[in-house]
Parts: C-alpha cells; structure tokens; sequence
C-alpha cells in the first residue's frame, strides 16, 4: 500500500491517499491482538466443553479474517452507498431480529441468535450500525426538506428496536442504541435540556428494568453488594489482573482461562491483563480511545452533517461496547455480557464492529463535496442553532 503515489489514480490508489490511515492501522492492531488473545484464551475452554482444542481458535481465525476484509471493502464506497447499505441491511436485520422472537435460540432465558450452519447470528449487533446511519440520514434529511418527517420517522424506528430488544430481552443492547440515538440528537442540535430528559428517561428505564428484569437485578445486586449472590467469575477476573502485575506472567503462563467459563469471550481483557501484564491492557486501551479521538478530530473539518451525525452515532457505540467490557470486568460497573470488539470471541460481534468501522473509513474518506476547507461542520452547527 505505501506504494501508491499521488499520480496513481486507480481506485485503490485514491482511496489509499484518502482514507483514514491511522484509523485503519489501529483496527488491524486490534484484530492482530483478537489473534493472539484468542490462541491465548480459548484452548482450555474448548478442552473444559468437550471439544477440540483448537475449535474456538479455527473459527476465530475465519471471522477476524472476514471481519478484515469487510473493514477493507466497505471502506472503499461511496457515502451514497454506505447509506443504501445502511438502508437495506437495517430492513433484513430488523426482520431477521423479528425472526429471533419466533425461531431464535434460547439461551439463559433470550431469544437473541438464529441458527446458521457454521455459527449462530445476532441480528441486532448488526442493526446498530445501521441504525446510526439511517437515523444521521433521517435527521438530516429533515432539515434539507422542511415537510420531510425524519425525526418522526427516526423515533418511530427507535421505539419499534427497542419493544423488538425489550422482548428478546437484551437490555445492554439496547442500552447502547439508546446511547446512540441520544447522542445523535445532540449532535444535531437538540436542545440540551431535552437530551438531559432523554438521559433522565434512561435512567428511569435502568431502575424499571431493575424491578422487572431478574438477571438485571441479580447484576445490580452483585455489583453494590459485595456479600450477596455468586461473585466468582469477577473476584477471578480481578485476581487475574493481580496475578499479571506491570509485565505479566508471560504468554500461555495464566490461570484464569482455566477457571472462567468466558475467558475467550466476556473476560478475555482478564487473560490479557494476567499473561501480557498492565502495559499491555493500557496500550489495547489506547488503541481504542485512538480510533475514537482520531475520528472525532476529522470530523471537526467535516461540513457534510449526515457525515458527522453517522459517523459519531457509529463512535458512539463502539467506543461504548469497549468501555462497557473492559469496565465490568474490571468491576467498574455492574457486570454485562457484552464483547471487547476484535479481541473477544463471536462472530456477529467480529463482523458487525467491522461493518462498522468500514463505514466510519467510508464516510471519513476525503471524497468530492466532503472535508471542504473553511466551512467546517463547527460553523454549519451554530448557524442551525442561531436560525
């Protein structure tokens, strides 16, 4: 790729000169850590289950794989197709999270996967990116055309994903999309207040989920009460943070794979905390916190505001997913089934983050119309708010 030079006008060498590239090299990084973290963690698992010992390993192998070149391949089009993108798998993924309701499989009492020959798919990980998308398309369109309905239409779909959530059920999901959603209006110039009451609304449905939900109660319990329930996955998790010190035991070297159930997939910062140490959790972390911050200061330049409010709708909830793994396992928050994008072990999380990150390079790409000098999505922003 270094050499494409600035004469090369070949579509992979205008989209080498245009996209992201330190974007793009931080996803590969976590990828390459999703390798050796999993050749790491899941071995014993796969042996505890019965299993080959390799089998966690093969297939985490083909999705990062795939997730590779979906981040690659989607990175490549066009906003317009982005969007069309957006537009036609949100419709298949909504249907298809429907379907769960119907045929999914039941596991710990959700109905949130559908049965594929070589995996199980989570439609609704999906359905995230897309939603940002369309729901940044929505609000834009809303403001390009007085009499076009897209916030209507924008909380209509909001509020049909979360009866769909609320009935698998998958409260953190649809935490997250929450998140998205409210972040969103923000960003397109929402009043404050009103995004306060959004978050108000939120909490609200934290504490009626409390009441309603027993596992978000037994969570929530756990978490404030260190005496009360099972709290031996999170007092191993932590004991494996102990255990790893500043440099770590050394690859291979660790014991909490052979104690958590989860260790390749909800606990694996665990693994990485025990065998590879505290500089190594805190670069993942910065590798994260680089790709949000890095997008985040491209679109300062951006003027295009479907651009923006996807694009932060899509930061929103990857860099929120991370947050809320590293977070729980740490006990920082109450604990959450929710994956370390690239690094844990699944196949819809793999690609679905892939889907959307490759969109994130889409949209960021320097393309005609996009990343104009001196007009600036700062300056468009103010003058919606002074009109």
């Amino acid at each position: 790729m270094a050499g494409y030079s600035r004469i090369d006008d070949s579509p992979l060498g205008r989209w080498w000169r245009n996209v992201d590239r330190t974007t793009l090299v931080c996803t590969f990084i976590l990828i390459g850590f999703g390798y050796i973290l999993m050749l790491a963690a899941s071995p014993a698992v796969a042996v505890r289950i019965g299993a080959s010992r390799n089998m966690f390993i093969f297939k985490q192998v083909m999705f990062l794989s795939v997730a590779g070149v979906i981040v690659t391949g989607v990175s490549i089009l066009s906003r317009r197709t982005v969007l069309r993108l957006s537009l036609i798998g949100g419709v298949l993924m909504l249907g298809a999270t429907m379907l769960t309701l119907v045929h999914g499989i039941e596991i710990k009492g959700a109905r949130r996967w559908i049965a594929l020959p070589f995996m199980s798919l989570q439609p609704s990980e999906f359905l995230k990116p897309c939603f940002a998308v369309v729901t940044g398309w929505l609000l834009t369109q809303r403001r390009i055309s007085r009499y076009f309905p897209g916030m209507l239409i924008a909380f209509g779909l909001y509020g049909l994903i979360l009866l769909l959530l609320k009935s698998q059920p998958d409260i953190g999901m649809l935490t997250v999309i929450t998140a998205v959603f409210l972040v969103q209006l923000f960003v397109d110039g929402l009043n404050l207040i009103f995004v306060g009451f959004g978050f108000a609304c939120m909490i609200a449905a934290g504490i009626a989920a409390f009441f309603i939900f027993p596992h978000v109660r037994s969570r929530v319990e756990r978490f404030m009460h260190p005496n009360v329930g099972d709290h031996y996955q999170i007092d191993t998790a932590l004991r494996a943070f102990g255990n790893g010190g500043l440099m770590g035991r050394g690859p291979g070297e660790g014991r909490v794979k052979d104690l958590l159930p989860d260790a390749h997939a909800d606990f694996v910062f665990a693994v990485a905390g025990e065998e590879y140490g505290l500089v190594i959790c805190l670069l993942i972390i910065c590798v994260f916190a680089a790709i949000v911050v890095r997008t985040l200061l491209r679109l300062i330049r951006e003027d295009d505001p479907f651009v923006v409010i996807a694009t932060t709708g899509l930061l929103t909830g990857f860099g929120l997913q991370a947050f809320v793994n590293m977070a729980s396992t740490l006990h920082l928050i109450p604990t959450k089934g929710m994956t370390l994008p690239f690094i844990s072990y699944g196949g819809s999380s793999a690609m679905s983050v892939a889907l959307a990150i490759g969109m994130v390079l889409a949209l960021t790409r320097q393309q005609p119309g996009g990343l104009r000098s001196g007009n600036g999505f700062i300056s468009t922003l103010r003058q919606w708010r002074s009109a």
